[in-house]
């Protein structure tokens, strides 16, 4: 059985995309990500939270900031990349969900009064979103490089308030001269579903 999504759509969301580390220096617009961001915020969520929050680094200020917390390898694709995205969870998400899900206020309340069931909600599901985001980023055309090696700390203090938490940084933009690393192995279907 074939999937309905167009053989070509597949390949520019998963089998062709990988994640880059050398970038163009042709702009990621505003327009672009706007695009992006109207598209993936229909991914589900539990309780429709959309915990997500994204911090575009587009000044030279900002992006010497982050470069700073980079770990040592990720500094030069953070540096160059046209643009990148700090992706964060609100742990006040909870706020948001009177709008959010209009036909079930009180949720706000009955599950999400306390912080540390708001902090695991808004994990699981921000990464969720991540993924979306990084699916979104490709779909745009562009390729994305999320990264995890950072002082997380750092960013989250010098970019974030004590209601988010930092999930990744993301690199986004036009794949440079020699962007890819070799293809890594997957596991086959075999080794990962079972039926029971």
């Amino acid at each position: 059985m074939s999937l309905a999504l167009d053989p070509a759509a597949q390949d520019l969301l998963f089998r062709e995309a990988r994640t880059a580390n050398t970038f163009t220096d042709e702009p990621v617009t505003e327009e672009q990500v706007q695009a992006i961001y109207d598209l993936v915020k229909y991914g589900p969520t539990a309780f429709n939270q959309s915990p997500l929050r994204v911090v575009l680094v587009r000044s030279d200020d900002a992006r010497a900031r982050l470069v700073k917390h980079m770990a040592e390898g990720n500094q030069p694709k953070t540096s160059t990349a046209p643009l990148v995205a700090i992706l964060a969870t609100d742990n006040e998400f909870h706020e948001e969900l009177p709008a959010l899900l209009p036909h079930f206020p009180q949720a706000k309340d009955a599950f999400f009064s306390e912080r540390p069931v708001r902090e695991s909600a808004a994990a699981l599901n921000g990464a969720l979103q991540a993924a979306y985001f990084i699916i979104g980023v490709r779909a745009a055309g562009l390729a994305a490089g999320p990264m995890t090696g950072y002082d997380a700390a750092g960013i989250e203090k010098e970019f974030l308030d004590g209601d988010h938490n930092l999930l990744m940084v993301v690199n986004i933009g036009k794949p440079g001269e020699d962007a890819w690393f070799p293809r890594l192995p997957r596991l086959a279907y075999d080794e990962v579903v079972r039926t029971v």
